[in-house]
């Protein structure tokens, strides 16, 4: 089986010398794409409270249309460890999902994009394509949860 394909948009390397981008300056920029719109009004992001360590994110993904999923809006818990972007964040929905890339309790392990994670992917994108997900085939004939239930 290929290995899928990663997209990734952001640059957390400078291109023209040798260092890398600090965490919290790539947060920040998160952050304030988060706050942006990020140009995607299907997905959000933004700071858990008043977050000063820049760890602990919520997030909402909409549900696809023509899916079960659909009009439904998805809360989600996302964790950026002390060693972000180069380790992948912790992701978690709050709200109740049958999705196969979910265990039980709303975590999400079995993704590809977070097997596959490296530094320049993003929240944006992270979010972008578990909302793909929704719409895979094994995904569509899954029974939901009753709608606003939530896991403990």
């Amino acid at each position: 089986m290929a290995k899928p394909e990663v997209v990734c948009t952001t640059n957390k390397t400078h291109p023209s010398m040798n260092y890398v981008v600090p965490r919290n300056f790539i947060l920040i920029d998160e952050l304030e794409e988060g706050i942006r719109g990020g140009g995607d009004v299907t997905i959000s992001w933004g700071l858990v409270d008043d977050d000063r360590t820049l760890t602990h994110w919520n997030a909402t993904i909409i549900g696809p249309l023509k899916t079960p999923y659909e009009n439904r809006i998805y809360n989600l818990r996302i964790e950026c460890g002390p060693h972000y972007p180069d380790l992948r964040p912790q992701v978690r929905f709050l709200t109740k999902i049958n999705l196969n890339v979910c265990t039980d309790n709303g975590e999400v392990i079995n993704h590809s994009y977070l097997h596959h994670w490296k530094r320049s992917c993003s929240m944006k994108c992270l979010l972008q394509e578990i909302r793909k997900t929704m719409t895979n085939k094994e995904n569509k004939s899954l029974r939901q949860p009753p709608e606003n239930t939530f896991f403990n």
